[in-house]
């Protein structure tokens, strides 16, 4: 009998040791997010190729979740229900102000342009004075060209009806920014790629407005990675891994454009049903660059705009904390490149 105890003993030991040390060592869960635009290049590249599976195996596994505009993707941050996600900058600055800088951290740049003021052909909008009275979208209240949007109107005296004007600015998610579009519903859009190009290609649209032309050197942010505090703290390790894959992505898709295109609209198809015809590829990429590099400067000229829009309370927030470009930097240093500012 006691031989039989000393036996059921040592099993039952090895169960539980090989119990703990698989739960030791199974990979960590990493919930990412992006959107289903050509901004989000390496999000999107990255979940069609496992380009980031690869990276973090055995350590991390990666399960992705698609938003269609930034404040959705906050929400989910704050609820836990993602650690990391491409996004804009003026949702990534309304969260750390909502959460008093404790949700989040900016750790990469993605995307430099890639977003415009289409209006209709036939809307008779030739210059800034003639949007009074016009309907003009953007994808989603509170986000990057929402902000932009009414920056821009502000900027040219231009008042919103609510605020005792006639512009009428109207979020709308970009697919049905399309069909209004073509119903003649809406008068213009601020929209970023691909759907500026389809704007211009499926619904009668003009450029109006390329919104690199607003910035010094024509640079501004439109999409950077970031990291929920609580994640960057238990896994710094994997962050740091995540920003290096990060950035031999974007270095790849800069050396392989043909390539990656292929792979990104095969993914959009995946995503959305249906891939991008290769006129509107070929045009949204022309309007933009892939990009590690943050453009700090940037971001807090659209923080201003947040704020005289309203959506970031009654006084100027402090933004001073919103980057953690440490991880960034080592991975550049690492790789004999110059560190960001």
């Amino acid at each position: 009998m006691r031989s039989h105890f000393v036996h059921f003993a040592i099993v039952l030991a090895a169960l539980l040791a090989s119990f703990s040390l698989n739960a030791q060592t199974a990979p960590v869960v990493i919930r990412a997010g992006h959107f289903p635009n050509i901004t989000h290049s390496q999000g999107v590249i990255g979940q069609a190729n496992g380009w980031f599976d690869k990276a973090l195996a055995p350590d991390a596994r990666v399960d992705w979740k698609v938003f269609n505009a930034g404040p959705s993707a906050i929400e989910a941050l704050f609820a836990g229900a993602i650690d990391l996600t491409y996004i804009g900058p003026n949702p990534t600055i309304n969260g750390y102000v909502r959460s008093q800088g404790e949700a989040l951290r900016i750790v990469a740049g993605a995307t430099s342009g890639g977003a415009a003021l289409v209006v209709r052909a036939d809307s008779g909008i030739q210059r800034p004075e003639d949007f009074h009275g016009k309907k003009i979208a953007s994808p989603q209240m509170g986000n990057t060209q929402d902000v932009a949007l009414r920056g821009w109107l502000n900027g040219h005296g231009l008042k919103l009806r609510e605020k005792g004007g006639d512009v009428q600015v109207i979020p709308i998610a970009n697919p049905d920014q399309l069909t209004l579009f073509s119903k003649k519903e809406i008068d213009g859009a601020w929209a970023p790629e691909p759907w500026a190009s389809r704007l211009i290609r499926e619904a009668n649209g003009r450029l109006f407005l390329d919104e690199r032309d607003l910035w010094p050197n024509g640079q501004f942010v439109t999409t950077h990675l970031i990291v929920s505090t609580r994640f960057l703290k238990e896994h710094r390790n994997l962050v740091k891994k995540w920003i290096k894959a990060h950035v031999e992505l974007t270095e790849w898709i800069n050396k392989n454009l043909p390539e990656a295109k292929q792979v990104l609209n095969e993914e959009i198809r995946k995503e959305t049903g249906k891939p991008l015809p290769q006129p509107v590829l070929d045009d949204s990429f022309s309007r933009l660059q892939v990009t590690y590099d943050p453009i700090r400067s940037s971001l807090f000229t659209s923080g201003k705009w947040a704020f005289e829009a309203g959506f970031l309370g009654r006084e100027r927030p402090d933004l001073s904390g919103i980057y953690d470009l440490s991880i960034l930097n080592e991975v550049l240093v690492e790789r004999g490149l110059s560190a960001t500012q």
